[in-house]
């Protein structure tokens, strides 16, 4: 597995190694001692998946403090287009996004530490989105932001007329009114 950096620090893309030949293909999706080489230690307790279809926005949802969650994000069926934004009041980068696309073919995934808010559109005719996270899901310390914050300016490759959302996603605050509890630490 290969270790990417983004502009925004702590923010990864680990690039897996894909084995194809005339049967398919075989990746390894997660590996402990592999993360920990690379110096990723964290302990993941809860996997999620999710099946979309085209056009479907899902976030932006993050977890505030105690159970914020660090999580390892991929796509097992179709294409998305898979956004961080940085929440981490002191940080640098506070109110930075970066995206990378994640598809069933190019061995992607996308490692967002705790103190991001986290959000995906999902590009192919269906999806099915994988994320490993660090902390147990917690509905009394939800949060989000609005997919469409102005201030965030956020391509997320579809046209504005096919974005489908969550009622509950249509009322997310703007990033400037979000709830945080994040801090960041140098």
């Amino acid at each position: 597995m290969e270790l990417i950096k983004t502009p925004i620090p702590d923010l990864l893309i680990l690039q897996g190694k894909i084995f194809k030949d005339k049967r398919g293909y075989f990746t390894e999706a997660y590996n402990e001692r592999e993360m920990q080489r690379l110096g990723i230690n964290i302990h993941f307790c809860q996997d999620n998946r999710s099946k979309s279809s085209f056009g479907v926005v899902r976030g932006l949802h993050y977890q505030l403090n105690p159970h914020s969650q660090t999580k390892l994000v991929s796509c097992v069926v179709g294409k998305v287009y898979d956004v961080a934004v940085d929440m981490r009041v002191g940080s640098p980068t506070f109110g930075q996004w970066y995206g990378v696309e994640l598809t069933e073919d190019n061995g992607v995934q996308f490692l967002i530490p705790q103190g991001f808010a986290h959000g995906f559109s999902v590009l192919s005719p269906e999806a099915i989105f994988a994320y490993k996270c660090d902390n147990f899901y917690d509905p009394s310390l939800e949060g989000g932001i609005s997919y469409d914050d102005p201030a965030l300016n956020i391509d997320w490759h579809l046209p504005a007329d096919k974005i489908i959302k969550s009622e509950k996603d249509e009322h997310n605050p703007l990033l400037k009114d979000a709830k945080t509890n994040f801090v960041f630490n140098s």
